[in-house]
């Protein structure tokens, strides 16, 4: 039967071009660094260290930008209605949000509908389209959905309605009949850089009908400021987990100084609530993120769309306590969820297993994904959770599903490869959703584990933890952490530096939260810096001789003192850090960001 992976081998990230411009960076950490994220040419660094909102590529590059700022131009003028269309995920969330600000302050009359994740499943709602047409509607926007959506594009043309699409998930070989499909992703796309988030491609939608409403001088005046929605930006975009470099490296990074400097009034109570006061691209993904996220998975996605929208504190208040309870709901039943999942995994599944697909009716839609991606980090194989409601327990309706993967193997193709099994899916390489018919479950759960198998070699299924480079701990020091620093934010893509130390020796041990975590420090010749390790319980014994380490290099800020220490990874005993051999070539790059 299945077991979970053994411990990850430590590799080196690939070796790259040095960079050739080191004048741009900081110091030759700096400089190696860049260069292993595969920043070699002076002018990528430039960008990536200094690079400003002016350096952003025209946005009527992308595919049919012009059509849809013409049509929303006209609409503009005449006082007509926009409907916005999101989905009930972040990047939906921030984009929806991001459009009918951006829309209002152009003058223009909008509204907007978020899914119901257990009514509508995900993308354009046919009967949401109906409604709309039926109060006069006649032009609908996408957020972070449609490409698609075949069926709901003819729907809108026979509703009298012009649907304009953006989007960011990888197109079908057919496009749906619409005004406008904006979409990065498109092969006719001339925009250089295609993996925008949903919220993205939104945003680049209204700098580009700001610029067209400029030029016909029929800019409102005062004129909005663009700049100031990058917060929502910054929200979808980290929270999609798409690459933190090139144009959303610049987006997120005004974004997160927004979003420190002068929070909204939702999002400030949700920081309160969840007990944060300094913003980062983590305190983005794995606080903010799970709240917003939380009404979309079990209730109504609409109340975090207010929350963002809403700009008055006394108002907003209970909508961050309704998503912070939310959030709590969603734990317990993750937990219930990954408990049943883990008994059915290694109950059920032979151990040469390369894929995991199960299937339950106890399990709520909402949950899967969040599921299926820790089941990844436990057994690392690609993984599909499907929850049938009880009435599907008999063999009738449809199952949904969520799909989450490991590196080397991409979703979007291999559900592509069983696309005779299911009612529809969509997604990306890293993460899909899908829908099927129960009595189709076994003929696809076969066919996705031919995928796998066709992938994936023995090796593949044995994770790999990539670490920077290999430095002596007193190498690590105040102005590594200044050129560390510069490279941030840090996530998909562009992944927080890790690096290997050996032969440390532990002192001064103590335990946090009943020996759940660990401080101490780590000695190296004369050379010590203090540390902690999160989630040790189990590996205490560990610590009692000499290791070599992955860590990183952070500030400990304690009582408005700030003070360098190493948060560890993760450990071995000294002597056994690596694995000989080179790093395989389907691990170039940063597939997926590292857990934090």
């Amino acid at each position: 039967m299945m077991r979970p992976c053994d411990a990850p081998v430590w590799l080196p990230r690939p070796p790259l071009p040095p960079l050739t411009g080191p004048d741009v960076a900081t110091g030759p950490l700096q400089a190696q660094l860049l260069a292993l994220r595969g920043v070699a040419a002076a002018e990528d660094a430039r960008l990536f260290l200094l690079g400003r909102l002016k350096d952003l590529p025209d946005p009527d590059l992308l595919p049919d930008m012009a059509v849809a700022v013409a049509r929303l131009q006209q609409a503009l003028a005449t006082g007509e209605t926009i409907a916005v269309h999101g989905d009930y995920d972040v990047d939906g969330i921030s984009g929806t949000a991001l459009l009918c600000e951006g829309l209002r302050q152009l003058g223009g009359r909008v509204e907007y509908h978020i899914p119901l994740r257990l009514r509508d499943g995900y993308g354009l709602c046919g009967e949401a389209l109906r409604q709309a047409a039926a109060r006069g509607v006649r032009l609908v926007v996408s957020v972070d959905c449609g490409t698609s959506a075949l069926a709901e594009a003819q729907l809108s043309a026979e509703l009298g309605m012009d649907l304009i699409v953006t989007d960011h998930h990888q197109p079908p070989e057919k496009l749906p009949e619409v005004l406008a499909c904006i979409n990065p992703w498109r092969t006719d796309s001339a925009y250089p850089f295609q993996p925008l988030a949903g919220v993205g491609v939104a945003f680049m939608l209204l700098l580009a009908l700001q610029r067209q409403l400029r030029l016909a001088g029929q800019l409102p005046q005062p004129a909005p400021d663009a700049r100031l929605l990058l917060d929502l930006v910054a929200l979808g975009t980290i929270a999609d987990l798409v690459p933190l470099t090139g144009v959303n490296r610049l987006l997120v990074r005004v974004g997160l100084e927004l979003l420190q400097q002068q929070p909204r009034a939702g999002l400030a109570e949700l920081l309160r609530l969840a007990g944060v006061d300094r913003v980062s691209a983590g305190v983005v993904g794995f606080k903010l993120a799970p709240r917003l996220n939380a009404a979309g998975r079990l209730a109504d996605a609409a109340a975090a769309v207010e929350l963002l929208l809403n700009r008055q504190p006394a108002e907003v208040a209970p909508l961050a306590q309704q998503l912070d309870g939310c959030n709590r709901q969603r734990q317990q039943i993750e937990a219930e969820t990954f408990a049943q999942a883990i008994a059915r995994v290694e109950a059920e599944l032979p151990a040469s297993s390369r894929s995991i697909v199960l299937a339950d009716s106890r399990w709520h839609a909402g949950v899967i994904g969040i599921v299926a991606s820790r089941l990844v980090e436990r057994y690392h194989r690609p993984v599909v959770l499907i929850a049938l409601a009880n009435d599907l327990a008999a063999g009738e309706g449809e199952g949904k599903g969520s799909a989450r993967s490991i590196r080397g193997f991409h979703l979007y193709q291999a559900l592509q490869g069983c696309h005779q099994h299911l009612l529809g899916y969509g997604g990306h390489a890293a993460a899909a959703g899908l829908r099927l018919q129960p009595q189709r479950l076994a003929a696809f759960a076969e066919a996705f584990e031919q995928q796998a198998c066709a992938a994936l070699q023995p090796q593949d299924l044995q994770p790999r933890r990539l670490f920077d480079l290999e430095v002596q701990l007193d190498e690590l020091h105040e102005d590594s952490w200044r050129q560390i620093t510069a490279l941030a934010p840090f996530g998909m893509g562009n992944p927080e530096p890790l690096f290997l130390c050996r032969d440390l020796r532990i002192c001064q041990l103590r335990t946090l939260s009943g020996g759940r975590h660990a401080r101490f420090v780590l000695q190296q010749g004369g050379y010590s810096l203090p540390a902690i390790a999160f989630d040790v319980a189990e590996r205490l014994t560990e610590l009692n001789r000499p290791v070599d380490v992955l860590c990183q290099l952070q500030i400990n800020r304690w009582r408005e003192r700030e003070t360098l220490q190493l948060l560890v990874r993760d450990f071995r005993p000294a002597g056994s850090a690596l694995q000989t051999g080179q790093t395989p070539a389907a691990l170039d790059g940063d597939f997926f960001l590292d857990r934090v």
